[in-house]
This record gives C-alpha cells, sequence and structure tokens, in this order.
C-alpha cells in the first residue's frame, strides 16, 4: 500500500518523529506527540522522488485541466517545484505574508487570471495556512483545483476548514495509517496507540 510505503520511508530517516514524553511545540503553541518534518525527505534522492512521482500519480487521477502549480511556503515551496516539473506546469509559491519592499507581493511568479490552480503543501494540520495562500490565490481571479499534500493529520477543524470553502483536499499518507503503521510494526506500545488516537481528537486542549 502506498501509504504505508510512504510513512515508513518518513519512520526511517527521520522524518515523523514521535514522542510521548517530551512533546513538541508547534508554532500554534498546541503541544504534540508528534512531529513531522518532510524537508527532510528532500535530503534523500530516493525517497524524494517515489514521493514526487506518488504525488504525481495522485493529482493526475483526481484533478482535470490544471493550469499552475502554487506551493505555500516555505516547505510547500521545493514540493510544488517538483511536481511542477514532473507535469511540465507553470509554477508559482505563496509568501506567508506580502514582501514589505518592491513589488510587496504575496505571490511570486505570473498566475494569469481565470487559471485552474492546484496548491501543494508537504503537511495539514488545522489547514490555516493553506487556506490563507488559497485567499491569496482567489484574489488574483483564479480558480481553485484543490489542494495536495504529503502528510495529513486528519484533525476534524481541518476538516471543517477545507470543506466550508469547498476545497478538494487529497494526500499520500495521514494520521491514520501512521496508527496503522505503528501497531502492525509494534514501534510503540497498545496504550501509546490509544494515547496517539485520543490526541489527535483534541490536540490543543492535550497539557502534558
Amino acid at each position: 500500500m502506498i501509504a504505508q510505503k510512504i510513512i515508513s520511508s518518513l519512520i526511517s530517516i527521520n522524518s515523523i518523529k514521535i514522542n510521548l514524553k517530551n512533546p513538541f511545540i508547534w508554532a500554534s503553541g498546541w503541544k504534540s506527540p508528534i512531529y513531522c518534518d518532510n524537508r527532510i525527505s528532500l535530503s534523500y534522492p530516493k525517497i524524494r522522488d517515489d514521493i514526487t512521482a506518488q504525488l504525481v500519480n495522485k493529482i493526475k487521477s483526481t484533478f482535470d485541466k490544471i493550469d499552475a502549480i502554487a506551493g505555500v511556503a516555505t516547505a510547500g515551496i521545493p514540493q510544488a517545484s517538483l511536481v511542477a516539473k514532473e507535469l511540465n506546469l507553470p509554477l508559482v509559491y505563496v509568501r506567508s505574508t506580502a514582501k514589505k519592499h518592491g513589488m510587496k507581493n504575496m505571490i511570486e511568479g505570473e498566475l494569469k487570471i481565470n487559471s485552474n490552480v492546484l496548491v501543494i503543501e508537504d503537511l495539514i494540520s488545522t489547514g490555516g495556512s493553506s487556506l490563507k495562500a488559497i485567499d491569496a490565490i482567489k484574489l488574483r481571479k483564479c480558480n481553485i483545483l484543490g489542494l495536495a499534500c504529503i502528510f495529513n493529520y486528519s484533525f476534524e477543524i481541518s476538516k471543517t476548514n477545507f470543506k466550508s470553502n469547498n476545497i478538494k483536499v487529497v494526500n499520500l499518507c495521514n494520521y491514520y495509517d501512521l496508527i496503522e503503521f505503528v501497531k502492525t510494526n509494534k514501534i510503540i506500545s497498545p496504550k501509546e496507540i490509544d494515547f496517539l488516537k485520543s490526541w489527535r481528537k483534541n490536540p490543543d486542549k492535550w497539557i502534558n
């Protein structure tokens, strides 16, 4: 199964880290027993190429008539670049905030009006940064086909956010796939697996 293969690869290079005793603190302030850094995969050509190939396959089977690929800064930019090259499509990227000098762009690259744009992220947690980028693209009078990413935490808040904005989301693997992998390979105990399942339901309320 593709999802399990991707999870295995990410764990093998320590791209996905699990630590229930010393939680990671996200930019949002949430404490998490899991940290996923897909940027590490860029340093491993075989894994990087496999992720790109699987993203391209997923995109081809899900979306039609793509005019441009948009990467979300910063971790989504290299993934978007690799995908755009394989699909031979124009590439732009969206900053988290507009530049304070020069042209004061938030979107870098040429994005034509009415373009059908596919957005690329490395991962999805709450979906906040993705939706901010999507709003910026919409202001350019472009159409959002959807969003593709490597890993999705599958939080209810992100599902609600994307559904309310009518955004189709596809991913190579998600939190459920991670749980299945660590369970099957006995990486952590059954009790710890139960904890990870419960954490995902209310991640913003977890206090270690």
